[in-house]
């Protein structure tokens, strides 16, 4: 079984090619994954469906980890996420990214970064 440093660290991986099912077995049946700007997800099928509607606009994500901290179950990483777009446009967003990591499964998620980011990769 992978640390819970390996664990976050791979599905941190897994988004530069993404496919939404198998970023989705990282996580737990019930596990939250909030992008706190927004509203969380619950559960490994919406994290799924989630991450399917995210590709008709962003191709993949480059997770650029600079820091990562790992005590018991909690991880936690300082990182720039590169959006790649559909239209050629990379977006780079530096966030912070806090792991409950449970039995080898994700089961929570918390993103910290600034909305106004990707309300510029919209256009918005």
């Amino acid at each position: 079984m992978s640390s819970p440093d390996e664990l976050v660290r791979a599905m941190c991986q897994a988004w530069s090619d993404p496919d939404p099912a198998a970023i989705a077995k990282f996580f737990a049946e019930d596990a939250v994954y909030h992008n706190i700007p927004m509203e969380p997800i619950l559960g490994r099928t919406a994290i799924a469906e989630f991450i399917g509607g995210f590709l008709t606009t962003f191709t993949a994500i480059d997770f650029e980890i600079h820091h990562q901290v790992a005590n018991g179950a909690i991880v936690m990483n300082e990182r720039t996420d590169t959006l790649r777009g559909k239209d050629g446009r990379d977006t780079p967003l530096p966030v912070v990214g806090v792991f409950e990591v449970h039995d080898g499964v994700i089961t929570a998620w918390r993103d910290y970064f600034d909305m106004a980011a990707i309300n510029r990769a919209f256009g918005l």
